[in-house]
């Protein structure tokens, strides 16, 4: 083997969900919005500045805009290129101790990439057989701890007093919560930011405000926190954020009706569904996510997730222990899902 191939840094990385670009489809495998963005986004676009010159570095109108949004001063909040590059830079910014940095072991699955892409020891805390966190298994020796709430993939947000309780118990790391589906029916825990110096809250406009494309991520603390993030930040690529993601970004802000109106809409399809399937003999947890964590009491989840596909309509199956024989599906319109439960419907040869 040549000597240049041994320094190669290697990692197994993150699967995506399906992208398949097929007519008529219905894509329910990864957490999109089925509606479009607020119409202000797109009027939002005759605010870009000459493509010709850089974007802003500091991202100082969306910055702005979100503190304004959240109710906190500018040197609060950090933006970034989604969520993901939120959350990379901040395991590269804040995990740096010896000790292992602590995560469910059913959880977002780039956060143990990530670990691995920055050599940072790390260890998956067992949830419960209900899916459940333990708070007191945080309460352990460790790095930093980061989990989402709700949980991803399966659904279950777990209270503020729980997640203060963790944050309380570890005054020396740095405690990552990653909101992302918090619009759906969560009690957000940003308040605790004020409180407690170590905590950072994640967002995303992927989810609840229909941009997964335009790729706009933040995140929220104290401003020790976000200082740090920004100096690392400038130290990687100081111009992440494009011109279009900053005007667009900035501008979905300004329509609140329309966000809560879209957000309540899938909140109101999420219920139905979940009553049309357990009539299937689907169970799962409740949900405060955009997206339900199914099995069939006797069908393989695999078989289904098959069965699906022929039919062109996509949903996430995880070939993972404990969680094999479960299917995420994405919310989508009354339609799609509609569609989805005849589907549903006619393999189990129900009427």
């Amino acid at each position: 083997m040549s000597t240049w191939r041994t320094n190669i840094r290697e990692v197994t990385p993150y699967t995506p969900g399906e992208q398949p670009n097929k007519e008529n489809m219905i894509k329910l495998n990864t957490n999109e919005n089925p509606y479009p963005p607020s119409p202000m986004v797109e009027a939002g676009g005759k605010e870009m500045e000459d493509w010709r010159l850089y974007p802003d570095p500091s991202v100082t109108k969306l910055v702005h805009a979100l503190a304004q949004y959240h109710g906190l001063l500018d040197e609060q909040v950090f933006v970034g290129v989604g969520s993901d590059d939120v959350l990379a830079m901040s395991f590269l910014t804040f995990f740096n101790s010896d000790k292992p940095i602590l995560f469910p072991d059913i959880t977002y699955s780039f956060y143990d990439v990530w670990a691995e892409l920055y050599k940072i020891p790390y260890k998956r805390v067992p949830l419960t057989e209900q899916f459940r966190l333990v708070k007191e298994d945080y309460q352990q020796e460790n790095g930093g701890i980061v989990f989402p709430n709700p949980n991803a993939p399966t659904g279950i947000l777990e209270p503020v007093s729980f997640v203060e309780d963790i944050v309380r118990g570890n005054p020396d790391s740095v405690v990552i919560v990653d909101e992302a589906y918090i619009d759906f029916g969560g009690e957000t825990c940003l308040n605790l930011i004020h409180r407690y110096e170590n905590l950072l809250v994640v967002r995303t406009y992927s989810k609840s405000r229909s941009l997964a494309g335009l790729r706009v991520g933040y995140c929220m603390g104290n401003k020790e926190l976000i200082e740090a993030l920004n100096n690392v930040k400038q130290s990687y690529n100081s111009y992440t954020m494009n011109q279009a993601a900053i005007a667009l970004g900035t501008a979905s802000l300004k329509d609140e009706d329309y966000f809560r109106e879209h957000v309540a809409k899938i909140i109101s399809t999420r219920e139905w569904v979940g009553e049309e399937l357990r009539k299937l003999h689907f169970s799962f947890a409740p949900s405060s996510a955009n997206f339900l964590f199914i099995t069939h009491e006797r069908v393989k989840a695999k078989d289904i997730f098959e069965m699906l596909k022929e039919q062109d309509i996509y949903v996430r199956y995880f070939d993972k222990p404990r969680i094999d024989n479960y299917l995420r599906v994405t919310i989508g319109t009354d339609e799609q899902m509609q569609q989805f439960i005849d589907a549903l419907k006619r393999y189990l040869n129900v009427k």
